[in-house]
């Protein structure tokens, strides 16, 4: 539902008065003399890029396995009994069909006792209740950042959040065509999606391995507020 907006100009117009200036109702965007933040692996073919992701998870406590999509369905299969099996919660997400995961997980693990679990909006709270009781979460990332190695997901109504953060262990499945330098393209796409008229998910997810804190003295702990273990499964698609 969308909600109205009264006397909004009379209300600006008042601040801007009683601030002593005229009040702006655009602001042109500055030419800056120098851009460094577009100098950072400006030029890099994909596979440099993602040899500095992977060069990055090793920093932030994440596993990076590379794969074709003939051989995801195995390393996905691996990557899950790796970290102890089920239970798993998914998105509802089409990708999955398209990366041929789509029998796996709903119909072969079911008939292995695994408990897979696939986001339902229709659910509400239930949806929380299976993430939080889940030994595995998985994702897609939309874009995936090599320099800090971060991947970016969007939420909506059938990729609930907590599906990366709730359960303890997180599979992100990475199309390698999703690989860019950093976050200075990531807002380039974002505002090009903006700009052409595309709906912008209201919750953006930028997710840098797992949970990590060091607010005790300094000493790292890995899993206090969110998975324990990360595992990106990079996906030749390109």
């Amino acid at each position: 539902m969308q909600g109205t907006i009264n006397n909004r100009d009379a209300f600006l117009n008042d601040i801007a008065n009683r601030l002593g200036r005229e009040r702006k109702t655009y602001v042109k965007r500055p030419n800056w003399a120098y851009n460094p933040q577009e100098e950072v692996l400006k030029g890099a073919s994909v596979d440099e890029l993602l040899e500095v992701l992977k060069t990055q998870c090793t920093k932030v406590h994440t596993k990076l396995i590379v794969t074709t999509k003939e051989k995801l369905q195995e390393t996905l299969v691996n990557s899950i009994e790796t970290v102890g099996g089920g239970p798993i919660v998914t998105w509802k997400d089409k990708r999955f069909e398209e990366f041929g995961l789509g029998k796996l997980l709903k119909e072969d693990f079911p008939k292995s006792n695994v408990d897979v679990f696939e986001w339902n909006a229709a659910l509400g709270k239930e949806n929380i209740v299976k993430a939080e009781k889940a030994n595995v979460g998985i994702t897609i990332s939309e874009i995936t950042l090599a320099e800090s190695g971060t991947v970016v997901l969007y939420s909506g109504k059938d990729r609930g959040r907590t599906i990366s953060f709730l359960p303890t262990n997180s599979i992100v499945i990475v199309p390698k065509s999703t690989i860019v330098p950093r976050m200075t393209q990531a807002a380039k796409i974002l505002r090009e999606k903006i700009k052409n008229g595309e709906q912008v998910p209201s919750c953006i997810n930028y997710i840098t391995g797992p949970s990590n804190s060091a607010d005790i003295e300094l000493n790292l702990v890995v899993g206090v507020h969110g998975p324990v273990k990360m595992t990106y499964i990079v996906v030749e698609d390109l």
